[in-house]
């Protein structure tokens, strides 16, 4: 017979490796949601700059047919300059809104030039423009969810303590400024 010593030894045992083993899927999937934050800001980081790369070639184009908008170059310049200087995730996402709406003043611009609304280069570099903003909506999207599953498992039992051992900290949402919700106005 087996001694009853021995018998709550092994249950002891069991419930123990239950234990550690819950709470390795816990540190688990801490660290996969973690790597697709990361993997996901890494991909939003490659988009801005080809965003910027593409913005240096659009504006060689725009420079020739708009020598009078100099406003806009300026803000061209200030938003490529703003973009490079940025270290951390929000000064990314100033800079992203910044960018963006260069963007959309350069476009609004381009409508009162009909030959550079015709040019080949500016019509490539518009619809490429147009692709890179797509795919940034979409990795921006992506990131924010994992976020918010990041987040929302921080404030989950049994979650949360795990989350606070390991010193883990709420994630900031990829936002959009409250500057991009409004309409464009452009004088001339």
């Amino acid at each position: 017979m087996i001694d009853a010593e021995i018998i709550l030894w092994m249950i002891e045992g069991f419930v123990t490796i239950i234990i550690i083993g819950y709470i390795i899927s816990i540190y688990n999937s801490f660290i996969r949601i973690k790597n697709n934050i990361d993997k996901a800001w890494s991909n939003i980081d490659v988009l801005l700059k080809q965003r910027h790369d593409e913005l240096i070639n659009i504006m060689e184009t725009v420079k020739g047919y708009a020598r009078y908008e100099k406003k806009v170059l300026i803000q061209v310049t200030q938003a490529r300059t703003s973009f490079m200087n940025a270290a951390s995730l929000q000064d990314k996402a100033k800079a992203d809104n910044m960018m963006k709406n260069t963007l959309k003043n350069m476009f609004a611009v381009a409508e009162n030039y009909p030959e550079l609304k015709a040019d080949e280069n500016f019509i490539q570099f518009q619809k490429r423009i147009t692709d890179i903003e797509n795919d940034i909506a979409d990795r921006r999207e992506f990131y924010n969810d994992a976020v918010n599953i990041f987040n929302t498992r921080l404030n989950q039992i049994p979650y949360n303590l795990i989350g606070k051992m390991l010193h883990y900290t709420p994630k900031e949402f990829f936002k959009v400024e409250d500057s991009d919700k409004n309409n464009i106005t452009t004088t001339f």
